[in-house]
């Protein structure tokens, strides 16, 4: 068969399922949603506010408690002011953690989770902040920004 000849069946083969097998109207809507929310939890966490509205922690009062959770583990955070103006994270996680990193821009500070799941980070600048989780079988949870004023 000749190039002529071959697209010349291609197109009466689109032709017959065209019309035995029309693709659904929003079928292409609904692949590109499906796609771009294949890898969501991996990509973002489920950022829940407990206790506290919105907002950065600003005075030695102030506390915040974030939640964040991607369905499978989940990253309770407590932050406090300190009296030299930086900051106190205690956190807590569900699963037995490999390596927590708080990542402040180019800064990265690690630690581990000790058995019962807890870990701290002590003196905290203020700035753009996120926990990066990797646990032991290598799944890994990064939370969205949240910030320390």
């Amino acid at each position: 068969m000749t190039d002529h000849e071959d697209a010349a069946l291609f197109a009466r083969l689109r032709s017959l399922w065209s019309d035995v097998d029309p693709m659904p109207a929003s079928l292409i809507d609904r692949m590109i949603a499906a796609v771009a929310a294949e890898d969501l939890s991996s990509e973002y966490a489920l950022l829940t506010l407990v206790e506290q509205p919105l907002g950065a922690v600003r005075a030695e009062s102030d506390a915040l408690t974030l939640q964040f959770s991607d369905g499978t583990t989940s990253i309770l955070l407590h932050v406090t002011a300190t009296a030299t103006g930086r900051h106190r994270i205690d956190g807590w996680v569900d699963t037995e953690a490999a390596e927590l990193v708080l990542v402040q821009g180019e800064r990265e500070r690690t630690t581990r989770s000790n058995a019962s799941g807890r870990f701290v980070f002590d003196d905290v600048p203020a700035g753009l902040s996120r926990v990066r989780l990797t646990t032991h079988d290598g799944r890994a949870l990064s939370t969205p920004q949240f910030e320390l004023a």
